[in-house]
């Protein structure tokens, strides 16, 4: 007897306050299951469930982001009288008096031979002496400017929030005089000048001026950036020793830091310069930001170029993020104003570039593998 031959089955009613009935057999033949007690529903406190974040998990891998790459914003290290500035400073002032007695023994042995030679080496010693004053008047004053402009970052960035429309033009004009000298900010001075009176508001004020002023001197930033880098990318790619890469990162390095101190109104001296270098690279190395590594890349990049880069351009790649997080960390630390109406420039701004470029590189070097 078939299943077709089979009598059709009558409709039945079942009771919804009472569990349907459990057939004698399943399908397999199996013996009937004992009958359950129904659970009754219950309300489970929201403090008990916690949700472990996927940053937390320790399995899972982290996820490699332009963000991850962008180093945080960089600010200028508090200045402590230590013990290594004192014993500095002391040895430093020895010598001075040793240069100037061996100088004054030498003239006076000079006289004592040859009058006219004395004279002369008396005249020498008193242009040496007009030019060391020169060359510290310089430092202090590349010094006082870098001070100046971590200064003014700092109140704008306390008083933004709350200045009133006088303190707002008290530090636009501050602003001003900083960055005079810098002919990208001519148009921005005008139109800040312009429209002086017809805004009260002060946090307005500062946002119309960081547009106005910091605008055009943020795009030449980012140039400088994105040229530095690559040309760090391409001498580090085809440089037959590490050596060679070590010492062109450090020169390109410095080249950005001083163009951006410049840029800004900065124009730091000898011992400014090497302050502001050390600012730099302490902050990227307390960060963690200073390297990247080759999974890294390959994330941010892609993984089809990155299978297709040689050795030594990968090298290149990396170095050229290296110089670009160092011209970000250089703007944070130069610029006059803080990033508030517009964007902190990001791995995101420089990436594209790179990539571009990375791409270039390896299908030529794909081709000259062929030929």
């Amino acid at each position: 007897m078939t299943d077709h031959d089979q009598p059709p089955r009558k409709p039945r009613a079942f009771s919804v306050d009472e569990p349907a009935a459990r057939p004698a057999r399943d399908q397999a033949g199996a013996a009937p299951r004992a009958a359950e007690k129904a659970r009754k529903p219950s309300a489970i406190p929201v403090a008990t469930v916690s949700m472990t974040a996927d940053e937390e998990d320790p399995f899972l891998p982290p996820a490699a982001t332009l963000d991850a790459l962008t180093p945080p914003p960089a600010r200028p290290r508090r200045r402590r009288l230590t013990v290594g500035k004192i014993l500095t400073a002391s040895l430093g002032f020895l010598l001075l008096l040793a240069l100037g007695v061996w100088t004054d023994s030498l003239i006076r042995e000079l006289f004592a031979r040859l009058p006219w030679l004395g004279w002369t080496a008396f005249a020498a010693a008193v242009i040496a002496v007009l030019a060391l004053l020169a060359l510290a008047l310089r430092e202090f004053m590349g010094l006082r400017r870098l001070a100046q402009v971590a200064g003014l970052r700092e109140k704008i960035a306390g008083r933004g929030k709350s200045a009133t429309a006088k303190e707002a033009r008290a530090l636009g004009a501050e602003v001003v005089a900083l960055i005079a000298a810098n002919p990208l900010s001519a148009r921005g001075r005008k139109s800040l000048a312009s429209l002086d009176d017809e805004i009260i508001d002060g946090p307005q004020y500062l946002a119309f001026a960081e547009r106005e002023l910091m605008a055009s001197l943020d795009r030449q930033a980012r140039a400088l950036t994105i040229n530095a880098a690559r040309r760090v990318s391409v001498v580090t790619a085809v440089s037959p020793r590490a050596f060679v890469d070590l010492a062109y990162v450090g020169f390109e390095a410095v080249r950005l830091i001083r163009a951006m101190a410049e840029l800004y109104g900065g124009r730091p001296g000898t011992i400014g310069m090497i302050r502001l270098f050390r600012d730099v690279i302490a902050h990227l190395a307390v960060t963690g930001a200073i390297a990247a590594g080759d999974s890294l890349i390959q994330q941010v990049v892609g993984h089809g170029i990155a299978a297709k880069l040689s050795a030594r351009l990968g090298e290149g790649v990396i170095n050229g993020l290296m110089t670009a997080r160092i011209g970000i960390s250089a703007m944070d630390l130069c610029r006059p104003m803080p990033f508030v109406a517009l964007k902190r420039p990001g791995m995101g701004d420089f990436m594209s570039d790179l990539a571009v470029f990375t791409g270039k590189a390896a299908a030529e070097d794909k081709s000259g593998d062929r030929l």
